[in-house]
């Protein structure tokens, strides 16, 4: 069987050394003439990536993954890491790569008492909201339910609570990983710290994550949550709206502010389908009475063309945007942090979303000041604690044929926003083909000290196929 090596040249294992390593395994294995189980576990969620591992080993627990990365380490071959494959980049994935699927350690054990869970890097966010609710208890994620929390909280992670509570890596208190050697450890503040700052931002480069400890806040289990649209000429106006209450807005309110084509959706009128809108999204977490109060100025303003901000379980509000988010499109996005949302931006914002050449692209607007900006940049690689908002400039469609159309759009938008960047970027929202220097402008100057923990925790790079770090 033809395998990559660490060196970028292929090599031929024998199928004893296969047949080995398969009775090691609890877990299914593939190879690409394995179907429908390889197509099925080698798909990533944008549709652009199209990597073909030599093998793919579906996990089952923690000596499963130990016994792939010791196999790697053996013979010498890449190995990328898969856990809900929702990476923009498709990091999942590798041509001729052990590709470890760890998609079926999805297992959630939470202590109310204490306010902690426990879940398996195999999770979505859905299995960890819809267990953690079950106590009125939630931590930081993200914006769409089947995005793995692995890659989101490795990465940083931002979301609806991400202004009362920080990036997503702020609220883990503990992380299990399988190190480049084979062995289980575990990461905290009283444990590996080094380690431990290094996961909380710095991406899957210092091993194999297998379950990760988060703290819990009392969200839920109703919400006021929910969308207003606007036709898009309105979008002056409502920008101005929006400039203005999220500077005013408790920490309790998310509001993001997004332009796009009106997708088919039930709550907007037929005849605006597929037509220009600008758009409200809000969560407030807080007590739902006095979420109706604050965000009763959007439902109050203007002449919306659709409203469906209402009360609503907290575990719909995650999950509100996963229609306009499905596996199988075609992705191509460029991110900035902002320090603020200046008239000038918003000028621009309008003219090149009127631009947009899918009925499925947006130009997206998060809010996440709050708490991440009282902590150090130093608290962890995450860091650009001065960001205040993230850019999303999102290229979404369906055919091979439009993909320059497309990419070709992204690209001016972003060239000409970027201006009013920080100088930052989310390192989650970055896509194949940008290079070594948007890892510095993710990680700033904790490059330098990430290196250095590299070379103590997988000094020959082992995991290599993410945003990767070289050892110092």
């Amino acid at each position: 069987m033809i395998f990559n090596n660490l060196e970028g040249h292929e090599t031929d294992l024998k199928q004893d050394i296969i047949d080995s390593f398969k009775m090691r395994l609890k877990g299914a294995v593939y190879t690409p003439t394995d179907t429908p189980g390889y197509e099925e576990s080698c798909k990533v969620w944008n549709a652009m990536i199209e990597k073909k591992p030599a093998l793919i080993v579906r996990c089952l627990g923690t000596a499963d993954v130990i016994a792939c990365v010791q196999f790697a380490r053996d013979n010498n071959i890449l190995m990328s890491i898969k856990g809900g494959g929702h990476n923009i980049a498709g990091l999942a994935a590798s041509d001729g790569a052990l590709m470890i699927d760890m998609s079926l350690m999805r297992g959630v054990w939470v202590d109310p008492h204490n306010r902690i869970a426990h879940a398996q890097a195999g999770c979505q966010l859905a299995d960890l909201d819809r267990e953690t609710q079950l106590y009125g208890l939630a931590t930081v994620l993200g914006f769409v339910s089947q995005t793995g929390i692995a890659g989101l909280t490795l990465g940083g992670g931002f979301g609806y609570l991400t202004r009362r509570w920080g990036w997503t890596a702020d609220n883990v208190s503990r992380m299990s990983l399988v190190t480049a050697e084979g062995q289980i450890v575990q990461a905290s503040n009283n444990e590996n710290q080094d380690l431990f700052w290094a996961l909380r931002g710095g991406g899957g480069n210092f091993g194999v994550v297998t379950d990760i400890e988060y703290m819990l806040y009392h969200v839920g289990p109703e919400v006021i949550g929910g969308v207003v649209a606007w036709p898009a000429v309105e979008a002056p106006k409502i920008l101005e709206l929006y400039r203005k209450l999220i500077k005013e807005a408790p920490f309790e309110l998310t509001l993001v502010a997004l332009m796009r084509p009106a997708p088919p959706a039930p709550w907007l009128p037929k005849e605006i389908h597929g037509k220009p809108i600008v758009a409200l999204l809000a969560c407030y977490s807080g007590k739902p009475e006095d979420g109706e109060k604050v965000v009763a100025p959007i439902k109050s303003f203007g002449k919306p063309i659709g409203d469906i901000l209402i009360r609503r379980p907290y575990t719909q509000m995650q999950s509100l945007l996963d229609a306009t988010q499905p596996k199988g499109r075609r992705y191509y996005w460029k991110s900035e942090y902002l320090s603020s949302i200046e008239p000038a931006f918003c000028d621009k914002v309008i003219e090149h979303a009127s631009k947009i050449q899918s009925p499925h692209s947006a130009v997206v607007l998060f809010p996440i000041d709050g708490a991440l900006n009282r902590l150090k940049d130093e608290h962890s690689p995450v860091g650009n604690r001065n960001a205040k908002y993230v850019l999303n400039v999102t290229g979404s469609w369906e055919q091979p044929s439009d993909d320059r159309a497309n990419i070709e759009w992204v690209r001016n938008t972003w060239n000409d926003l970027k201006a009013f960047s920080t100088g930052g970027t989310y390192i989650n929202f970055l896509t194949e083909d940008e290079g070594p220097e948007r890892n510095k402008a993710a990680f700033g100057k904790a490059i330098e000290r990430l290196g250095q923990i590299k070379s103590k925790w997988d000094p020959k790079n082992m995991f290599r196929i993410n945003r990767n770090i070289r050892p110092a």
